[in-house]
């Protein structure tokens, strides 16, 4: 599947710089709002060791890596749900999007203002937060107008979709998301046709400054709020990470090892944006390549089988699985058969993460 995390935030907070290092490029990053006027999309590969690993052993023509597509949004201000600022066209690229990182302000410099002249983490994430519920809001209204008229004919389905909208409007008049809200399956599904923002899943990004090495004041209120939130928090400083971006990988080791940081920051926010969403990756390999596939947690065989191609999952025989541990330990697919640790499995199969796969079809 593929994955885009909208970057959202206050002007002024770090998302084109952000966006810079996720991507090593050079999109502007001046100090003023608006700055990022057309969404900047990056695709950035997943840090994956497991692929290397199996590339090692399989030594195949090409490797390819899961991605995720980052969108940097123009900067959000107080009345974006109504126009001010760039709001309709912000609010039109997030609905697209599978998950919202949102970048908050943790540093205090002189050289970089602040949209509301004072550096207050909180009161940024309700700024955002508060117009993207209005925006639902809105949404939703029309929708129920609509729904209202449909469901005089006192057909079932209709009134049905009436009577839901008619509950998330509530809850969304005394300030709750739609993602903090309880639904069954069936009333998940039909919430999807109308690409609520406030529905999509939500980490926090604590911007910090280039010399913050103890926690900040500023990041513990925000990890204690996303806490209350059941949100992740990762803090990074999003200017290292950019210079980080532009070193080649051996500098970026010791550029890592003189910081004592065990990892690029970006890996984690890569990380937890995959957490976010309840994904993980299952692999294939063979000669011509060696490659990442990203799927939701609890997807079985033969869905798995359809992300690779459509002819794999309509004539789907088996699938022969080898644990991505089987795989190293054995020296690859032929030392896991000999050792009988390769499974034929069938449709129902559900993949356990970073399971090794060859899908055996007939079309």
């Amino acid at each position: 599947m593929g994955i885009k995390c909208g970057i959202v935030g206050l002007p002024n907070v770090g998302k084109s710089t952000l966006f810079n290092a996720l991507t090593a490029s050079e999109i502007p990053a001046e100090n003023y709002p608006f700055c990022t006027i057309d969404p900047n999309v990056g695709v950035v590969n997943v840090p994956d060791p497991e692929l290397s690993a199996l590339a090692d052993i399989v030594q195949p023509k090409r490797v390819i890596p899961t991605v995720v597509e980052f969108v940097d949004i123009a900067g959000l201000v107080k009345g974006a749900s109504t126009g001010e600022g760039l709001g309709n066209q912000f609010l039109a690229h997030i609905r697209e999007t599978h998950a919202i990182a949102h970048l908050v302000r943790c540093f205090t410099t002189n050289d970089v203002t602040h949209v509301a002249g004072e550096v207050d983490p909180l009161e940024d994430i309700e700024v955002v937060n508060t117009e993207l519920l209005l925006a639902d809001l809105e949404t939703v209204e029309r929708a129920l107008d609509k729904a209202i008229r449909q469901a005089k004919t006192n057909e079932k389905d209709a009134v049905t979709w009436r009577d839901l909208l008619r509950r998330v409007l509530t809850t969304l008049e005394e300030g709750t998301p739609v993602r903090e809200q309880v639904f069954e399956p069936s009333e998940q599904s039909l919430l999807r046709d109308i690409h609520l923002i406030t529905a999509k899943p939500v980490m926090y990004i604590a911007n910090v400054a280039e010399n913050s090495r103890k926690q900040s004041p500023l990041v513990e209120r925000v990890i204690e709020y996303a806490s209350e939130k059941g949100a992740p928090v990762v803090t990074i400083c999003a200017t290292l990470e950019a210079e980080l971006a532009q070193l080649d990988p051996a500098d970026q080791t010791e550029y890592l090892e003189g910081l004592e940081l065990a990892e690029p920051g970006l890996n984690r926010v890569i990380a937890a944006a995959y957490k976010l969403l309840g994904l993980q990756p299952f692999y294939t390999a063979g000669p011509q390549e060696v490659r990442a596939w990203t799927v939701v947690q609890g997807t079985s065989a033969y869905d798995a089988a359809g992300e690779i191609h459509t002819d794999f999952q309509r004539g789907f025989i088996r699938a022969e699985v080898i644990a991505f541990e089987e795989f190293i330990n054995r020296n690859g697919e032929q030392g896991a058969k000999e050792a009988g640790v390769m499974r034929l499995e069938g449709k129902e199969y559900i993949l356990a993460e970073r399971d090794v796969i060859h899908f055996r079809f007939n079309v």
